[in-house]
């Protein structure tokens, strides 16, 4: 095997999937320099992504344990809400993350690059600060690590600071009286539901026929329903038509699927439907780089492009667009250029939508069985019948597993309810380590636990569960 610790390697882009790479290449001995646009690494994720929202989901489901608390003889005054203070505290946060990330760069003797970077030739880059100085910069093997930006639609874009991106919703400006969210996907459901816990009136137009496309519709049901409490309106099979900026408010033109047309009038506009990867390098021309139609950078099972100088990671190559993706296509990139013999290729990439209750899921989805004509065994576990959910009074959850039927081989888990991103992990590894029903049957979970409803769904495959009761058919 070729020694290649010694290489001279650049990053372009330090989000999750960018700064995992530099590390690990830096502690594999190579010579590493890591260029952003901002003054530590963090990418979208950390500062204007997962991380903030997250602070923000938290403050969310605090307000609304406040409401519920009423009806387990708690009351507590009305919570007053400190706009600044709840800004600054998710700033605090991204700002202890994104530091804490310079220093590990610093630690690990990365040269990290405020600036950004353009293609000279397959080898070179052109590096430009914000002062408007640049330099050109050689290296033996090039990442780009650039991500992605919010989608955005032509009808919809108004050059009015009322009408908003996920970046700008989580500004918290403001606390609209009505907001309107273009798209019923993860992020319009989560930024939808901070906005409605500060007092928001928000409404969610989709214009397929159900929230989280991506979901299985039994997932997305106990979701649905709570979120129909939570949010003024939801409207599927429809769309935004127009918008028109009359100064003080936003009027929008939407329309259902039967042609039916109703205007309605909101503080803001929270456009999301997607995401774009940033394919658009400059100088990318200049490789031998190719883009696919979706404008993904193409890249094979080593992360590495076309031009074997070049690798690429993260939102820019391919769906799904998540963190924990982007990092591990980080570290396969870096153990490829430094000779090892390694392949992206999981059998499971979990997704979590951190609304309340949470959704998750991974592997095999029984819309994706049915699509492909697949033939499965389903198991679920409700929990209403779970002890813990019950003492924690969040009974509308359920787990559920996907088998082969033949091998009795676990090929896909779903959860929604309380914690389910945190659960989801055990499904990962189920999948990845190709474990059977027995092998979670018969692993011992704590009591009373969430995560015993993973242990209760494979008990149920084999009908011996015994917190239900389900008659012997025949």
């Amino acid at each position: 095997m070729p020694d290649n610790s010694s290489l001279n390697i650049a990053v372009i882009g330090a989000g999750p999937g960018g700064y995992a790479a530099a590390f690990l290449a830096a502690d594999l001995g190579m010579s590493v320099t890591l260029i952003d646009p901002e003054i530590n690494p963090g990418g979208v994720c950390l500062y204007r992504g997962c991380i903030p929202s997250k602070a923000l989901l938290h403050v969310a489901k605090l307000l609304e344990e406040w409401h519920q608390a009423k009806d387990w003889g708690i009351e507590f005054a009305a919570p007053k809400i400190d706009l600044a203070r709840l800004r600054g505290f998710k700033e605090n946060v991204v700002k202890k993350l994104t530091g804490g990330l310079g220093i590990l760069a610093k630690q690990r003797k990365v040269h990290y690059i405020q600036a950004r970077a353009a293609f000279e030739n397959s080898t070179t880059l052109r590096v430009t600060k914000s002062d408007g100085s640049s330099e050109s910069l050689t290296f033996e093997r090039i990442i780009l690590a650039t991500g992605s930006r919010p989608a955005i639609v032509p009808a919809l874009k108004l050059d009015t600071p009322r009408i908003m991106d996920s970046t700008g919703a989580l500004n918290l400006e403001d606390i609209p009286g009505t907001l309107l969210v273009v798209g019923g996907g993860y992020i319009g459901l989560e930024l939808g539901s901070v906005y409605a816990a500060l007092g928001t009136r928000v409404t969610v137009v989709e214009m397929l026929p159900g929230l989280l496309p991506g979901a299985d519709r039994d997932l997305v049901l106990p979701l649905q329903k709570r979120l129909e409490k939570l949010f003024d309106t939801i409207l599927l099979n429809t769309t935004v038509a127009a918008v028109k900026d009359e100064g003080n408010a936003i009027r929008a033109t939407l329309k259902a699927q039967d042609g039916s047309i109703q205007e309605k009038v909101f503080d803001r506009v929270l456009v999301s439907v997607g995401r774009k990867p940033n394919s658009e390098i400059p100088g990318l021309d200049k490789t031998q780089v190719k883009v696919g139609p979706k404008r993904f950078i193409q890249v094979n099972k080593q992360l590495q492009t076309d031009d074997p100088s070049i690798y690429a990671i993260g939102d820019v190559v391919g769906e799904p667009m998540l963190a924990h993706k982007a990092s591990h296509e980080g570290r396969t990139a870096v153990e490829a250029i430094a000779g090892h013999k390694v392949a992206f290729e999981p059998n499971a990439i979990p997704a979590v939508v951190f609304t309340d209750p949470e959704v998750a899921w991974a592997g095999l989805t029984e819309t994706q069985a049915q699509n492909e004509n697949r033939e499965i065994k389903v198991a679920k576990f409700p929990w209403a019948a779970s002890g813990r959910a019950i003492t924690l009074d969040r009974p509308e959850g359920m787990t559920k597993i996907l088998f082969d039927p033949q091998t009795e081989r676990v090929l896909g888990v779903g959860i929604v309810g309380v914690s389910a991103g945190e659960m989801i992990a055990e499904g990962v590894l189920a999948i990845e380590m190709a474990a059977l029903a027995h092998d979670v049957a018969h692993t011992i979970h704590p009591h009373p636990t969430l995560s015993e409803t993973v242990m209760n769904a494979a008990e149920i495959f084999f009908g011996t569960a015994t917190d239900i009761y389900r008659p012997k058919r025949g």
